[in-house]
C-alpha cells in the first residue's frame, strides 16, 4: 500500500523568531535556512518581507533550497484593490515561489480588531489569494484564531477556508493561534472542515503550545486528515511556543500509525542530524539546550538508576523507544547516588576503563561518589570530572602538574574617565617538571569590561603549564551554572562548568565548596585535567 504524502512547514525564522528575546541576525537566518534544507522540510517560512530590514535583507540574499522558500504577509487592507496594497506588494516583491498570507478567520477578530464586515473579510481574502495565484505564485493561507472562531460561528470560519480554496490556494491552514485547543477537539473540527469541502490534501495545521499540547494537537489533526504541518525547530514562538518539528519529525517517521501510513521528505540520514540541528539553533541563540527534550535532549536516553542500567545493558529496548543514534542522539549512563555496580561498569567501558566486577575499587569508587554527592557534587551532569574520579581511585590517572597557590583580588577604582570600575585579577602557582611556574591574568576584556574573578583565575591557570601548553590552547568555557545546594550559614556552592575544544568536544565537570571561587577553581582544574587525559590517551 503506497503511503500518503506528509509536508513539513518550518516557520522558525519567522514564527520562531517572534519569541522574546530571539532576534535572528540575516547571517544567522542563511545558516538556519541552510540546516532546515539539509534536514528535508518542505517549506521553509523565511519571514515577513517590509516588516523589518533583517527579513527583507534575508530575501535578497536568500539561500538556494530544495525546500519551497516563502515569504510571509496579510491579506489586503479594507478599502484598496489586491493590485494597490503595498504592504502585499511587498511580500510578492520578495520573489520567492511561495507565498503565505493570515487572514482573520474568527467573526470577533474581524469585527472587533479589523472592524469590518464579515462579507469584507471573505472578499479580502478571496482577492488577495487570487492576486497572488495570478502572479504565478502558490498560495497559502493562515486562517488565523480558526479553533477559536469555529466555535464561535462554524460557518463563517469555514467560509474564510472556502473563499481561500476558492481563490485558488494550495493550502489552508488552520492555525489554534491562542494555543488553547485541545487535540480531541483539533481532531474533531478537523474532520468537520474537510466534511464542509476543504480536501485534506489541501489543509495543513498551525498550533502553539500554550497547555503543552501542540504536538498532540498536530497529530490529531493528521489522523483526521490535515496533510501539512506546521512547527518550528526546538518549537521555538511566540507565548509558549509552536509545535516542535523536532519532536513532530521522528513521531511521524517512527510512532505508529504515522510511520506505516506516510512518508515525509525527510529521510532516515537525514533524521540522525536531527539532534546536530537542534543544538545548532540553540548554539546560534546562545542558550543551553533543554536537557529534557524529547528525542534530541542530552536526558532523553540517559539512564540514571541502577535497575534500570542493568536491563539497559541487556537489552536496551527495555527503557529506550527508540535507538538514540537514529536521530543523531547517545545513551548516556550517569553516575549518581543511586548508582549500581552495573551503571558504574557500563560507564567505566564508555571511557575505555576495564574493570573486572570483582576489582575491589568498584565498591571504593561507588562509596566516594555517594560521600561527594551528600556534600553537594553531582556527577550525572558532570561527567568529565567522573572520569577523572574514576582514574584516580583505579590509579590510572598521571599528575601532569600541581597546583601550588592561587589568589584572587577584585578591586574597585577610578579609570582615566574618572568612573568605578571593578578589576578582577588571579594569580595561579603550578608546579611542571619539578619547575614553579607563576601566571598572573586579568579579566579585563577588550572594550575595558571587567569579566570576573572566576574569568580571571580561568586565564591564569591556562596561561602557562609548560610542555602541557599546547594541548589546552583550544580551550573555551563555554557554560557556567552555580546553584546554592544548601541555604542559610550553612550555604555550600556547585559550579558546573562546561567546556569545548577545536575538535568539538564538550565535556562537563562540577567543583564544590563555601567558596564560589574555590568550586569554579575545582572545576576549571577537572576541565583542564580531562582534555589533557584525552588527549594523552588516558581517557
Amino acid at each position: 500500500m503506497d503511503k500518503e504524502r506528509l509536508y513539513l512547514y518550518d516557520t522558525t525564522l519567522r514564527d520562531g523568531q517572534q519569541t522574546q528575546g530571539v532576534q535572528f541576525s540575516t547571517a544567522e537566518k542563511q545558516q538556519i535556512a541552510a540546516t532546515l534544507d539539509a534536514l528535508g522540510v518542505d517549506y521553509i517560512e523565511g519571514g515577513w518581507p517590509g516588516a523589518n530590514p533583517t527579513d527583507s535583507a534575508f530575501f535578497e540574499a536568500a539561500p538556494a533550497t530544495r525546500a519551497k522558500m516563502t515569504a510571509f504577509g496579510m491579506t489586503k487592507r479594507a478599502g484598496r484593490s489586491a493590485e494597490n496594497d503595498d504592504v502585499l506588494a511587498a511580500v510578492l516583491n520578495a520573489g520567492t515561489g511561495s507565498v503565505c498570507i493570515v487572514g482573520k478567520s474568527h467573526d470577533f477578530h474581524v469585527e472587533t480588531a479589523l472592524g469590518i464586515s464579515l462579507e469584507e473579510n471573505t472578499a479580502n481574502i478571496a482577492q488577495s489569494i487570487s492576486h497572488i495565484v495570478g502572479q504565478g505564485r502558490e498560495a497559502l493561507f493562515d486562517a488565523e484564531h480558526f479553533f477559536d472562531g469555529y466555535k464561535s460561528n462554524p460557518e463563517y470560519a469555514v467560509a474564510c477556508c472556502l473563499a481561500a480554496l476558492e481563490g485558488g490556494a494550495r493550502w489552508i491552514v488552520l492555525c489554534d493561534t491562542n494555543g488553547g485547543t485541545l487535540p480531541q477537539e483539533i481532531g474533531e473540527i478537523t474532520s468537520a472542515v474537510i466534511k464542509a469541502g476543504i480536501p485534506g490534501d489541501r489543509l495543513g495545521i498551525h498550533t502553539h503550545n500554550d497547555t503543552e499540547n501542540a504536538v498532540a494537537g498536530s497529530l490529531a489533526a493528521v489522523e483526521a486528515g490535515a496533510r501539512q504541518v506546521q512547527g518550528t525547530l526546538n518549537g521555538l514562538g511566540e507565548r509558549c511556543g509552536n509545535a516542535n518539528l523536532t519532536t513532530l519529525i521522528p513521531t511521524l517517521m517512527l510512532k505508529e500509525p504515522f510511520a506505516s501510513r506516510f512518508e515525509v521528505g525527510v529521510t532516515r540520514a537525514a533524521l540522525e542530524t536531527l539532534t546536530q540541528a537542534s543544538r545548532l539553533l540553540d548554539e546560534i541563540l546562545n542558550r543551553v539546550p533543554v536537557k529534557q527534550a524529547a528525542y534530541v535532549g542530552a536526558s532523553a536516553f540517559a539512564h540514571k538508576a541502577g535497575l534500570h542500567a542493568s536491563a539497559i545493558l541487556k537489552d536496551p529496548s527495555t527503557y529506550e523507544h527508540i535507538d538514540p543514534g537514529v536521530v543523531g542522539n547517545a545513551r548516556i549512563i550517569p553516575m549518581s547516588n543511586q548508582a549500581g555496580q552495573s551503571n558504574l561498569r557500563r560507564r567505566l567501558s564508555e571511557a575505555g576503563i576495564e574493570v573486572a566486577k570483582d576489582d575491589p575499587a568498584l565498591p571504593r569508587i561507588l562509596e566516594e561518589i555517594k560521600a561527594r554527592e551528600d556534600r553537594g557534587y553531582t556527577y550525572d551532569s558532570a561527567q568529565a570530572s567522573f572520569e577523572l574520579l574514576a582514574r584516580r581511585e583505579l590509579g590510572q590517572l598521571p599528575q601532569f602538574f600541581e597546583v601550588k597557590r592561587y589568589k584572587v583580588t577584585v578591586e574597585r577604582r577610578k579609570n582615566k574617565y574618572d568612573r568605578m570600575v571593578s578589576l578582577s585579577e588571579a594569580v595561579v602557582v603550578v608546579k611542571v617538571d619539578g619547575e614553579k611556574k607563576l601566571s598572573v591574568s586579568e579579566s579585563m576584556d577588550e572594550a575595558g569590561n571587567d569579566r570576573g574573578p572566576v574569568n580571571a583565575l580561568a586565564k591564569a591557570l591556562a596561561k602557562d603549564l609548560g610542555r602541557y601548553q599546547g594541548a589546552i590552547d583550544d580551550m573555551r568555557l563555554v557554560d557556567f551554572k552555580v546553584r546554592i545546594t544548601q541555604g542559610g550559614t550553612e550555604a555550600v556552592t556547585r559550579v558546573i562548568i562546561d567546556s569545548e575544544d577545536g575538535q568539538g568536544r564538550r565535556w562537563s565537570t562540577v567543583g564544590v565548596s563555601a567558596n564560589i571561587v574555590d568550586a569554579s577553581f575545582e572545576a576549571l582544574l577537572d576541565a583542564i585535567m580531562w582534555k589533557l587525559a584525552r588527549d594523552g590517551g588516558q581517557i
